[in-house]
């Protein structure tokens, strides 16, 4: 009867771990279980500069949305983001590449304007601001070089 339930017991924590691990693994990796929510939206970039799928989208430094994906359409950089539901964006949006820190992880960070219309599902921000090249810019700095 000991036996019994101290197998008990150990299942039980067992399963609470497993549990546990599986909360932690869908909340850090940024999972969502039962599909995404929002809607798509896409700027065309000169060059993305290290931005990866799945890179936070700000305004004002609190996450609206998430790159969704970066492909290459007319020579630059499309890249579509998936932003939340209650957030509406005017059609003079800015959306410029920054990086958290000195050498963090890139991210979207859009600077929302003034026009009465706003952008719709599947429409496109027009205004981008390409990233800084921190090693173009030193290479400028340190050797002068010009191109």
């Amino acid at each position: 009867m000991k036996r019994t339930n101290l197998e008990l017991t150990v299942g039980g924590f067992v399963l609470i771990g497993i549990l546990a691990l599986g909360y932690l693994s869908i909340n850090l990796g940024r999972v969502e279980l039962l599909g995404r929510r929002g809607y798509m939206i896409f700027a065309d970039f000169p060059t993305v500069g290290g931005l990866k799928s799945g890179s936070s989208v700000e305004i004002a430094g609190v996450e609206v949305g998430r790159v969704d994906s970066i492909r290459l359409a007319n020579y630059q950089a499309r890249v579509t983001f998936r932003i939340q539901e209650g957030v509406k964006l005017q059609e003079d949006t800015i959306a410029s590449i920054k990086t958290k820190g000195l050498i963090g992880e890139k991210y979207v960070r859009l600077s929302p304007g003034g026009s009465d219309r706003v952008i719709q599902s599947g429409g496109q921000i027009r205004e981008v601001e390409a990233p800084v090249d921190l090693e173009e810019l030193i290479g400028k700095y340190i050797f002068g070089q010009v191109e």
